[in-house]
């Protein structure tokens, strides 16, 4: 945290208790919180004495994230993240009374909402590289009646073997490998709920043992700060107009692309091409950026400033798959019909960008036509030298250090 959880509070709206009545509320109706558990944990932690100071009592109980500290950069390093998926999150670790639990990346609150859930005879550990974030933790922990929460600094990568086996080790930091302390210190049927980044697409998978490698039994579409430690791997950002439009790259093949004729591709004719697909507004979409990003080509996320590069109009300008080629680019869009439709299209610039337009479009034909009213893919996790057996259906590889990730794709009739 980025105060101390003695700061004043300030703005006051409501009282704790009413908001956080309220955010309890919100939860269950949305189905976040399905469990008595996890509901009695939530209302009864106080999540306003883990904000930093200035933050009011509503804007604590608000459905999103607290940012407790950044770095020199001013990127968030540290947060309280957004109730809604903390919900989510703890539901995925199946938390019952007397279970063990190692959280990774610390705050405090979440600490808390486990150390209830898991009740007196349980055991919550959670560790943090940060020592100003364990000492605003601990110090929050003990105002808010939790001093039995075992909090320690410690790396990431390392984990906290003196008190394994955990029943349930959840991650609430960005990671993009799984190290062998993870699963070392997991029980046997023991749950790995962790945020992985898969070639810059993140989902929060609950994982479990599957022979000799982890199994996902569900993938949340989620945000966090990054890993910092041995286990850090960020993201390569390029500039392909100064800071007004930049890529994001997570993968060797396509950093080992000299990018540079982007720049002047930019600056002529763009190509559109729309593919018929249509979706309602509101309505979830995300298995179509990790499907794009699941192809075998150079593949980065583009990042456009809406004001100074309007013209570029990319369907989601902070985070938009596009494909790559060394002097050509075609990334997603979309366009509005009428009041209820939208349609799925693609734009390029560059030598190829032509067939790359079309090559963006006919992918979004196939997600719609195999991919797009299933569960979505198959993710699994093997440790680095496990043979991954082969398969005829598409499949993305996500080499780590310690493990590769399987997203494998099956369409609906061959389920």
């Amino acid at each position: 945290m980025a105060g101390s959880a003695l700061d004043t509070i300030s703005e006051i709206d409501s009282s704790p208790e009413e908001a956080r009545a309220r955010l309890v509320d919100l939860l269950l109706a949305d189905g976040r919180i399905t469990s008595p558990e996890v509901e009695a944990a939530f209302r009864r932690v106080p999540r306003h004495l883990f904000a930093p100071g200035g933050v009011s009592v509503d804007a604590a109980y608000a459905d999103d994230v607290v940012i407790t500290k950044r770095g020199p950069d001013g990127r968030a390093t540290s947060s309280i993240s957004a109730p809604w998926l903390q919900a989510m999150m703890l539901e995925a670790a199946r938390l019952r009374p007397g279970g063990r639990v190692l959280e990774i990346g610390s705050g405090g609150y979440n600490a808390a909402l486990i150390a209830e859930a898991v009740g007196p005879r349980g055991m919550v550990t959670s560790i943090d590289i940060d020592s100003d974030i364990v000492a605003n933790a601990r110090t929050a922990l003990d105002i808010a009646g939790y001093p039995d929460v075992h909090v320690v600094q410690a790396d990431a990568d390392t984990g906290w073997p003196a008190r394994a086996p955990y029943d349930a080790i959840v991650v609430t930091v960005e990671a993009s490998d799984i190290p062998p302390a993870w699963t070392d210190q997991l029980a046997s049927d023991g749950v790995l709920v962790v945020p992985l980044r898969m070639r810059g697409n993140t989902r929060c998978l609950t994982l479990a043992r599957d022979g000799d490698h982890l199994t996902a039994t569900d993938a949340i579409l989620c945000g966090f700060v990054p890993m910092q430690g041995a286990g850090a791997n960020p993201v390569t950002r390029r500039a392909l107009r100064g800071d007004d439009v930049t890529l994001r790259i997570d993968d060797p093949e396509t950093r080992a692309l000299d990018l540079d004729a982007l720049t002047p591709a930019l600056d002529g004719p763009g190509v559109d091409a729309w593919s018929e697909v249509t979706i309602a507004p509101a309505t979830p979409f995300e298995s179509l950026h990790l499907w794009l990003a699941s192809q075998p080509h150079p593949y980065g996320l583009l990042a456009v400033d809406r004001d100074r590069a309007a013209d570029m109009d990319p369907q989601n300008w902070v985070s938009c798959p596009a494909l790559l080629t060394g002097d050509s680019i075609a990334y997603l869009t979309i366009r509005q019909l009428d009041d209820s439709t939208w349609e799925f299209g693609a734009r390029g610039y560059g030598s190829d960008a032509a067939p790359l337009t079309q090559l963006v479009v006919d992918l979004i034909t196939v997600w719609d036509r195999d991919h797009r009213k299933q569960p979505g893919p198959d993710i699994r996790v093997y440790p680095t030298g496990v043979t991954i057996p082969p398969t005829a259906q598409p499949q993305l590889l996500v080499p780590r250090h310690h493990t590769t990730a399987a997203i494998t794709w099956t369409a609906g009739d061959q389920r």
